[in-house]
């Protein structure tokens, strides 16, 4: 048996309860259970406070922490690591109030059969939404088995201290935690208030500890989904469809079902799988019925121009903010343009099924396998409760890629083949052309400056198709699509306020005034789109950090001066400050074909705050642009992990540098072009800056602040700022290629 397996089958045994030691707890009164006393009859009753963080929905203080007879403690999440290191986060957060040496603890993440469950991984939420959750139950839980202690050594519960998961009283006894819960198994509700350690006496969190999740994919161990290897496991290969819409209209199956190896070819509908017991074995019998299928196409995706069809009269307009059009003299104009972007995933998606004794079980990389679970329950036709959706790391992806594509072909394929593991890998071109993009975007920006050079009027203009399309329905899955009984893609809703979707971070932070905002709502997708690391976040940022710029020339201002000036809130003006500071933006020295560039953001108006400036390099003769150096600071509220959080602040960085330099998916009238690296060039190592800094303000006992997504915008506007410095030449339309930047430069 692998040591992936045996991880596995521990797994099931705790989450199916196996004789371990589940940890309930009743100390505090439910506020349920208080008498009502003096009610008044038809009077309202109040309402209950509202739990802190994913607690709400998941209020059982055992669904988040067990401690096992020998006092090991095992952290329970919804959330999954996407190698943002949030298993060693939350680690360190149910550590620090447990006072448990975090190398005894272990994590147990996303799984329909047992862990809470926390909708999706996505949007920075993880610490606000789990982290929360885990900082207040593990408190909860501590002051329990203190409670209990004080019980047991008829001492003040105060008079207690804890080292390491021991309980020790003044006169030297002491208990373990292990023995305070053994043979009870008690169930309560969380409570709305914890009585949380001081922040001056944490010894874990605030700490860099290291990543639990790197020592094994350094060395090699099975860790993602795509090294998941089960007894008896097979290995399929589906033949997409050429196009979004295309219709299988006939295959000859006898030559590939002839094949060394092929156990099964499935055909449901324009649904055409190969079923086999070797993958080269599965790749070649799907190339032979690639050759062998005809499909019917229609020629449907925009041509002449994207952007004019993104502004087509039939968006909805969507007023967030709303102010006198600004007219006549003064007023300055700008339009940015954004096109249609990959999450380009070094590992193409995978998933590995198997559909036995009336379950169907899928091993995912989704980012979210509750509503996965759904999605595919609804596609199969069954009950929510016959399908299980187990979370493993996929080698790459922030966002909505192929993932739960590739979970509902294991899916389908699983049943067609019931009794022995079906693993689904996609090929490359498989995943370029058919995961959901995100969306392409257009900004139009204007303002009036008042006689002292400040912003006196701001009108913004965004159009946008949707920025998720993530399951939770069957027509969600791209697999469901091509089915005899297709499932249509469900009519997206706008995300609202104030996360957003396309008109996230479309609210300026500034204190302008007479601030106008409208989000142009397009439905109709000519590409498939969904959530890319950011969502509508990277290009709005893009877009109004790239304006002030261009405002702050005509005003003749210094553009942190131009922002600081313009700017009340104070965590704000500290990052902006550091940023500025910490890149030595006052003394900069000027060299020819160089440039910099500074750029500012709170991620949704409510998550982290990040200031980025860069350096760039641009080569005139080619239009080459390169980041030289980059310095970011971030203000997170409560770091947890210092090195986790500039981790996240750097790859960031890098990832918003390769939007914003290289890529843009391309098609036809017909087909998705960019299949490959070659025709979808992302960043690589010779493109690298010399270096990143990361600078965090830490505010301990401050709510914590989502982090992962705070650095795509300002980093992107901080780059195209660099770029104008440079040259002179303001360039408005993203991706800053070589040949833009040639044409722009002139001859």
């Amino acid at each position: 048996m692998s040591a992936l397996l045996e991880a596995e089958v521990s797994r099931r045994a705790f989450l199916s309860g196996g004789g371990a030691l589940i940890l309930g707890f009743t100390m505090f009164p439910l506020l349920a259970q208080q008498p009502q006393e003096g009610r008044n009859v038809g009077k309202q009753p109040k309402k209950a406070p509202k739990l802190p963080g994913s607690l709400g929905n998941n209020p059982m203080l055992d669904s988040w922490i067990r401690i096992d007879a020998d006092g090991s403690v095992t952290v329970i999440t919804g959330k999954v690591e996407l190698g943002q290191g949030i298993k060693t986060a939350l680690l360190q957060i149910a550590a620090e109030e447990l006072v448990v040496d975090p190398q005894r603890m272990k994590i147990v993440t996303a799984d329909t059969g047992g862990t809470p469950n926390e909708a999706y991984t996505a949007g920075s939420q993880s610490m606000s939404d789990s982290g929360t959750a885990l900082l207040h139950a593990a408190a909860q839980v501590r002051e329990i088995l203190v409670g209990l202690a004080a019980q047991r050594f008829s001492v003040p519960a105060e008079s207690l201290s804890v080292k390491d998961g021991v309980v020790h009283t003044k006169d030297g006894r002491n208990v373990r935690y292990g023995e305070l819960v053994s043979g009870e198994v008690l169930k309560v509700r969380a409570q709305p208030e914890s009585r949380l350690r001081d922040p001056a006496t944490h010894t874990v969190m605030g700490k860099s500890l290291r990543r639990v999740d790197i020592p094994a994919k350094v060395t090699g161990m099975p860790i993602y989904v795509q090294d998941l290897r089960l007894p008896g496991m097979v290995h399929a290969r589906v033949v997409r469809p050429p196009s979004y819409r295309a219709r299988l209209k006939a295959v000859e199956t006898a030559k590939a079902q002839k094949m060394p190896g092929v156990l099964k070819i499935v055909r449901n509908g324009s649904y055409l799988a190969v079923i086999a017991e070797r993958e080269w074995q599965a790749i070649t019998a799907m190339r032979a019925l690639a050759q062998a299928a005809s499909w019917e196409e229609r020629p449907e995706l925009p041509q002449k121009d994207p952007y004019a069809e993104l502004q087509r009269p039939t968006a909805q307009r969507r007023v967030i903010r709303d102010a006198p059009p600004l007219s006549g003299l003064g007023v300055l104009e700008a339009t940015y343009r954004r096109p249609y972007q990959m999450h380009a995933a070094i590992g193409p998606s995978c998933a590995v099924g198997l559909a036995k004794d009336d379950l169907v079980t899928v091993w995912t990389h989704s980012q979210g396998v509750y509503p996965l679970r759904n999605a595919i329950a609804e596609m199969l036709r069954v009950p929510n409760e016959r399908v299980r959706c187990i979370h493993m790391e996929g080698s790459g992806c922030y966002g909505h890629n192929g993932a739960d594509d590739a979970g509902a072909d294991a899916a389908l394929l699983a049943v067609a083949f019931p009794g022995r593991p079906v693993r689904v890998q996609w090929m490359r071109e498989d995943e370029n052309r058919w995961e959901p993009y995100g969306s392409a975007m257009v900004v139009n920006a204007k303002a009036r400056l008042d006689g002292s050079g400040n912003v006196a009027g701001w009108q913004y203009a965004v159009w946008s198709h949707p920025h998720s399309t993530r399951p939770g329905r069957a027509g969600n899955l791209a697999p469901a699509w091509h089915l005899d009984t297709p499932f249509e893609l469900p009519t997206p809703n706008p995300i609202p306020q104030p996360a957003g979707g396309g008109d996230r971070n479309a609210i300026p932070l500034y204190k302008f005034p007479n601030v106008q905002v409208i989000h142009h709502y397009v439905t109709e997708m000519p590409l498939r789109v969904s959530a890319l690391r950011a969502l509508g976040g990277y290009h709005n940022v893009f877009a109004i950090e790239s304006f002030m710029d261009e405002l702050a020339r005509t005003a003749k201002a210094d553009p942190v001066e131009f922002r600081l000036r313009q700017m009340e809130d104070q965590r704000a003006r500290d990052v902006i400050r550091l940023a500025a500071e910490r890149f030595g933006w006052s003394a900069y020295q000027r060299q020819p074909g160089r440039g910099r560039g500074f750029a500012f953001a709170r991620y949704k108006n409510l998550a982290a705050y990040c200031a980025v400036a860069c350096e760039v390099e641009v080569e005139r003769l080619t239009g080459r642009v390169r980041m030289l150096r980059a310095v970011a600071c971030v203000d997170s509220g409560e770091s947890v992990n210092p090195d986790g959080l500039s981790n996240q602040i750097q790859g960031g960085i890098m990832q918003s540098m390769s939007w914003t330099l290289f890529e843009s998916v391309d098609f036809n009238d017909t087909r998705i072009t960019s299949r490959d690296w070659a025709s979808y060039p992302i960043v690589r190592f010779s493109s690298l800056p010399d270096s990143v800094e990361v600078h965090i303000i830490n505010r301990p006992g401050q709510p914590f602040l989502g982090t992962g997504e705070a650095a795509q915008g300002p980093a992107g506007a901080a780059l195209a700022n660099a770029v104008a410095d440079a040259t002179g030449v303001r360039i408005r339309d993203l991706p800053l290629t070589p040949a833009r930047v040639n044409a722009a430069l002139g001859p």
